[in-house]
């Protein structure tokens, strides 16, 4: 896939982005709760941030705030909502930024990308000395996976299912290879954590669930991330 195809491949997919929506945006917010303990300095980088859940969180904070993203439809909704940062419309294969980061945040975007240990080489170099990366993805090994497996569903647990085709993933990181591809790109995982035990679909949550359950449910996956629906690292130069 060449550059340009990578471009209209994600604008078709802002045209009908979930990452907003139901439950979803509940793993985004729980998601900045934990990127915040580890947010240095003055200056962030969020790279991918779609409609922008962690975007509006990460402008609370107050800090200088830089976005990068792929699709103009969202960079446009982006610069309307949020006047005071700066928005980059570029493929992260493409951009150049201006500055280094104290912070660079991927929240759901190396199961996206079309080499994760490129990236990340590049982001290392977008670090001021001190910086700090924060990146979050799907874990293949999680417990719906997991029973999804057992239920004939998926032939493995990082089979891609239908979910993860809509969202446009290319891949499904276990623990292990989630760690490796910051090893790989020459950055040290300081901290590998998870959250978000899902022991069923996000349909199922969002039909019979309460807040207070997804809260519990959330918080205990920082127990037990080898099984938890979502993994983090926080990583170093």
């Amino acid at each position: 896939m060449t550059l340009n195809d990578e471009l209209l491949h994600l604008e078709a997919i802002s045209q009908n982005s979930l990452y907003a929506a139901g439950v979803n945006r509940a793993t985004v917010e729980y998601s900045f709760r934990i990127a915040r303990r580890f947010v240095q300095g003055r200056s962030i980088l969020e790279m991918g941030p779609a409609e922008g859940v962690m975007t509006e969180l990460l402008v609370q904070l107050g800090k200088e705030l830089t976005v990068v993203e792929g699709s103009q439809l969202f960079c446009d909704d982006l610069a309307a909502r949020f006047p005071g940062i700066h928005v980059e419309h570029a493929l992260f294969e493409e951009f150049e930024p201006r500055q280094a980061f104290d912070t660079i945040v991927l929240g759901h975007v190396l199961e996206h990308v079309q080499d994760p240990v490129a990236i990340l080489s590049r982001v290392r170099e977008w670090l001021t000395p001190e910086g700090r990366v924060f990146a979050a993805v799907p874990n293949a090994r999680s417990l719906h996976r997991q029973a999804a497996v057992m239920m004939g569903l998926l032939a493995q647990e990082d089979q891609l299912n239908d979910t993860d085709r809509h969202h446009g993933h290319r891949r499904v990181f276990n623990p292990e290879s989630f760690r490796s591809a910051f090893t790989q790109a020459g950055l040290k995982v300081d901290y590998f954590g998870g959250y978000w035990i899902k022991p069923v679909s996000n349909s199922q949550i969002e039909a019979t669930w309460t807040p207070q359950m997804v809260e519990a449910f959330m918080a205990l996956g920082e127990r037990y991330p080898d099984i938890a629906a979502e993994i983090y690292v926080v990583a170093s130069a």
